[in-house]
């Protein structure tokens, strides 16, 4: 029984929406019910933790890669880009620069 509400509790999904205190409380209540040992309670708690953590990188991951994606898609700039091209902008200035005090 116990596992099946830890595996229910640990879905991506789920363990994601909610905050990391909601997550820590809800495993100590969890603990409490099963009335686990101690050390059974601290690796419980502590496998809940890693677990958000990894399920908090995946949805920050896959966010940001359907972002990156959109605005490919969309052809905006990034600002890595605009950086980029202002760069370009300022090395062709100069050139533009040196080339019209040579001509002097």
């Amino acid at each position: 029984m116990l596992d099946l509400i830890k595996n229910t509790m640990l879905t991506g999904v789920g363990l994601v929406l909610k905050s990391k205190a909601e997550v820590e409380d809800l495993g100590k209540e969890l603990v409490q019910k099963a009335k686990m040992s101690e050390t059974e309670g601290k690796n419980f708690i502590g496998d809940l933790q890693k677990k958000y953590a990894d399920a908090q990188n995946k949805l920050e991951n896959r966010v940001e890669k359907a972002v990156k994606e959109f605005m490919k898609k969309a052809d905006v700039v990034t600002g890595d880009e605009l950086k980029g091209l202002k760069k370009e902008i300022r090395e062709l200035k100069k050139a533009v620069s040196e080339g019209t005090d040579e001509d002097k």
